[in-house]
């Protein structure tokens, strides 16, 4: 008897909700606190506490008392009421400031992502030379050739802030845009603007964030650094900054002028970090929900295995109405060939298994079929042909899209983290078949239903990782069949995932390959799942095939090839199955 994944998904669902997710984080809670009042007191102060701020008295170079709880300056002005009203205006310039930095990083650091390499290249020097110097040094420079005054302080705090942003937006990006969720995006004819910004900058939010109240905290201290040197707010506005400057000759006689300024630089920049820790929980879903779902595995592999195999049936040699067809294939990077004089057929409702060892070239033969190779490998061939679409040229996306399913290695990297299953599922269908949201929903419905999904339209509402990753491995079979493709890629399906749920997910895939007929290519290290899923087998080595066998022949143990017998030595247990009738 199987594992009861629902269970499973049940227990990724003990974390706190995502409404009451803010209750639970201390630091927002301080945070968003102190920012909030420090928003009021910017709005407020300057219209009711004008009058001692700004009134000259008689009064001047008075200690802290009762009326003027922080003293008063040489002109008799209040110092606190002076450095409360100081707050709008500093306030404003370092969110000015810190606005233009974030905008401004982030389109440098998301458009190197996206431009030629060679172009990529220089801006990203650039952006390192830049990040070399302290962002004040840059801002000081800045400034200086602007001329002071606060609309220059903001422009030279914002430019010097850039490089940071622009460094981290794209280092973030390049881990992202490697994952299998953006190469499922490409494949499926996403534009390279929208997969960035639907795909792979919600996924960097968190660290951006924290990098934007960090940067918020420290554009206080620069705007406020600018204007105690005289580069920033001039006389008669003031500032934070301003109104050290102006303490600064009396520093020994009335220390307590720079207090109340001090106290506010100090409170702000503290609110604003808290903040950001707290928003970097709150807007990742996999923190604000709790840890992702596990498994448990509960029976051997081999036996389950052997039940996958009750219905595989035999495959004869390729025909003229392959679905797919490899005729030659050679993939190279820099002059290097991981992949050698390829060839195969796969016909209407065959299984046909790539195996061998980690870096024989089997995955680099299903992401040349799919247009999907990584940047620096050159794929060629004689003839690579899908039906009637020829993959080397440039076949349209949407027959991409619909007529060729992937389903990946690891289920829990194939889905975007930060988007809900639903929106995930339904896009070929709502984008490449034009069909309704509503029409879209209940087809996926229908499709995790079939795959034995436990509660579809539940499951369509939720994150990634609130379920286990069976039930993420079955979501991505039904979605790579949902519009019926010509030809399934399974690369490596089961690797990430335990043995009982192996055997399942295995299961299921073959009885919804028979019942749809779907032609598909299957790519496994394990000789054994590949013996017992497959119809034909080709048994890869350094990129070369170097036998061409059945998954018949692999299952009774017969071997002609040296290489092929030694796969079928080398897996685990492997004696023990020879020996049991």
């Amino acid at each position: 008897m199987a594992v009861d994944t629902a269970l499973l998904a049940e227990a990724a669902l003990r974390g706190p909700s995502a409404r009451k997710a803010w209750r639970r984080s201390p630091s927002l809670l301080a945070g968003g606190t102190v920012l909030l009042t420090l928003v009021v007191v910017g709005v407020l102060a300057p219209v009711l506490l004008s009058g001692p701020a700004g009134t000259l008295t008689g009064d001047a170079n008075l200690r802290p008392g009762g009326a003027h709880w922080l003293g008063t300056d040489p002109f008799g002005r209040d110092a606190l009421a002076r450095a409360l009203v100081a707050t709008r205006l500093t306030l404003l310039m370092a969110a000015g400031a810190t606005a233009l930095s974030f905008v401004a990083g982030v389109a440098v650091g998301a458009g190197a992502l996206l431009a030629p390499p060679r172009v990529r290249q220089v801006l990203l020097r650039v952006v390192d030379a830049a990040v070399a110097f302290p962002s004040l040094v840059l801002a000081l420079v800045i400034a200086a050739v602007l001329g002071a005054g606060a609309g220059s302080a903001v422009v030279a705090i914002g430019l010097a802030g850039v490089p940071g942003f622009a460094r981290l937006t794209y280092n973030l990006t390049q881990g992202v845009a490697t994952r299998d969720f953006v190469t499922t995006a490409h494949l499926l004819g996403v534009p390279g603007p929208r997969v960035l910004a639907r795909h792979v900058l919600p996924n960097v939010s968190g660290p951006l964030l924290v990098l934007l109240t960090s940067s918020f905290a420290l554009s206080l201290l620069e705007i406020s650094g600018l204007s105690f040197v005289g580069l920033g707010v001039q006389s008669p506005q003031y500032d934070w900054g301003r109104l050290l400057n102006e303490a600064l000759p009396s520093i020994y006689t009335s220390p307590w002028l720079v207090l109340a300024p001090s106290l506010m630089l100090v409170l702000a920049g503290a609110g604003a970090m808290l903040a950001g820790d707290g928003l970097a929980r709150l807007v990742d879903p996999r923190q604000a929900h709790g840890a992702p779902a596990g498994t448990r595995s509960t029976r051997r592999a081999a036996a389950a295995v052997t039940d996958v195999a009750d219905g595989a049936d035999g495959a004869g040699a390729g025909s003229d109405d392959a679905v797919l067809v490899v005729d030659g294939l050679v993939v190279e990077a820099a002059g290097r060939r991981l992949v050698d004089d390829v060839s195969f057929r796969v016909r209407p409702g065959e299984v046909v298994g790539l195996v061998g060892e980690s870096g024989s070239g089997k995955s680099t033969i299903a992401m040349a079929v799919a247009g999907l190779l990584a940047d620096g490998l050159v794929a060629d061939a004689r003839e690579l042909r899908l039906r009637d679409m020829d993959l080397l040229g440039r076949p349209p996306a949407r027959r991409l899209a619909t007529e060729i399913g992937i389903v990946f290695q690891d289920p829990s990297a194939t889905f975007n983290p930060a988007l809900r299953l639903g929106s995930q599922l339904t896009e070929v269908l709502r984008v490449h078949l034009r069909r309704s949201r509503t029409a879209s929903r209940d087809a996926v419905v229908a499709a995790l239903t079939e795959i034995k999904v436990t509660e579809p339209r539940r499951r369509l509402r939720q994150h990634p990782h609130e379920l286990s990753g069976g039930m993420l491995q079955r979501a991505s079979i039904a979605a790579a069949l949902s519009t019926e493709p010509a030809l399934l890629v399974a690369d490596e399906p089961t690797t990430a995932l335990d043995v009982t749920v192996q055997a399942e997910v295995l299961r299921q895939l073959r009885r919804l390959q028979r019942e749809h007929g779907t032609a598909v290519l299957f790519i496994s290290h394990d000789i054994g799942v590949v013996g017992a899923l497959c119809d034909t087998v080709l048994v890869l080595r350094d990129g070369r095939v170097v036998d061409r066998t059945t998954g018949a022949a692999l299952r009774a143990g017969a071997a002609d090839h040296p290489w092929t017998a030694a796969l079928l030595a080398a897996r685990p247990g492997a004696r023990h199955e020879e020996a049991t009738p």
